[in-house]
Parts: C-alpha cells; structure tokens; sequence
C-alpha cells in the first residue's frame, strides 16, 4: 500500500493535536512532545505534525508518499530521475522517530516532496529524544 504523507509545522502541539483528533475521530499513532502522526487508512495517510521545521517556513512542512518497500521507492526515484528531476536521496536516515530511506525532489512550485520507506521505529526525532511529558 502507498500513503499520501503530509507533514505540517505548527508552534502549538497540544492544540494541533486535540483538532486533528476530533477531525480524524482517531487518536495519534505516535505521540511525543515535539511531534504527532496518525496512520490513517480512510484516507490513506501518514499525516504528521511537529513543532521542528525540516524542510519549509511553516504550515505545509512537506508531502510525500510514504511506500511498503524498498522497490516501489527505488521505482519512484528511477522515475523522477528519468524525468530529469533533481533528486536527494538518503539511506538509513533517522527522523521523525522512524529510519527510513527516503528520496526528496521539488516540484515546479518549490513544495518538497518526500517518498520513503520506514524500517524500523526510533527513539529520536533527530538524534535528539522527544519523550512525551
């Protein structure tokens, strides 16, 4: 199965989060003090919320289809590739308390698309922990 992910930055979790609740009717998956993540299967998604800002200014972080193995990401990438996209790609990457490898291109309009595929849960955010308090 393949998810829409789509991560947004916010400056006030808690309220972040108590919405998303009530708009999902669904507890988070993950929840830490930095950070939130529902998986979703009505929509499909990995919607993700954090207080950190990877890729953007705020509101939309980024969005990315998050895949069930290393081939149909390997796919994806050969794809955008052989569009003559400008890709970055990352292996065994720790973040958003999962490792991943992952490929990021922009779109026309500059929006940071991510494709990836988890292996494993992690501790960190960032190498940096973000034990819910």
């Amino acid at each position: 199965m393949k998810r829409l992910h789509v991560h947004i930055k916010v400056e006030d979790l808690a309220q972040s989060v108590t919405f998303y609740k009530t708009l999902f009717d669904a507890e988070p998956t993950v929840e830490k003090a930095d950070y939130a993540k529902w998986m979703l299967d009505a929509p499909a998604v990995n919607f993700a919320l954090s207080t950190k800002n990877c890729c953007g200014s705020g509101g939309i972080n980024h969005i990315g289809i998050q895949t069930d193995s290393r081939d149909d990401l390997d796919s994806i990438t050969d794809r955008l590739k052989a569009a003559g996209k400008s890709v970055f790609e990352e292996e065994q990457k720790t973040c958003c308390y999962a490792v991943s490898d992952k490929t990021w291109v922009e779109d026309p309009a500059g929006v940071k698309w991510e494709t990836f595929v988890s292996h494993s849960p992690s501790s960190t955010y960032y190498g940096v922990s973000g034990a819910k308090t």
